[in-house]
């Protein structure tokens, strides 16, 4: 099982939850399935609206996997750069941010860090990141 911690300044406390060894669902199914408001809004990896900070915990990180829209709309906020794309998919480097989304959960401990805000989603276009009001 592994231990993941939610924290934002929409959260009254930090959230702690267990996420089942091997389950396959995504770190927002989790927050969802635990009334934790991470933003979102397509819920496809393609918006961008649920973007995360994610630090493991555990000394050697388990081998990662970002899906073709998470590095494009992270390429396109400016939240990963090519570099990072390529220590991700060469040297098993997970990137600091990504979309919760997208990202399986793992049998690691890890702290998710979020804020944003479900009526200001990010919409991201071809050419750039906007915020809609």
């Amino acid at each position: 099982m592994a231990n993941v911690t939610f924290t934002s300044p929409k959260l009254s406390r930090d959230v702690t939850v267990y996420a089942v060894a091997g389950a396959r669902g995504t770190l927002l199914e989790l927050a969802k399935e635990h009334k934790v408001p991470i933003p979102f809004d397509c819920q496809d990896g393609e918006c961008g609206s649920c973007l995360v900070e994610v630090s493991i915990l555990s000394k050697t990180p388990r081998a990662i996997s970002l899906t073709e829209k998470e590095k494009e709309v992270l390429k396109q906020i400016g939240k990963i750069s090519t570099v990072e794309v390529a220590n991700a998919e060469v040297n098993d480097m997970p990137p600091h941010y990504r979309l919760a989304c997208q990202y399986i959960v793992r049998d690691e401990d890890i702290i998710v860090k979020f804020e944003g805000d479900e009526s200001t989603p990010v919409k991201v276009s071809k050419s750039s990141a906007t915020v809609i009001s």
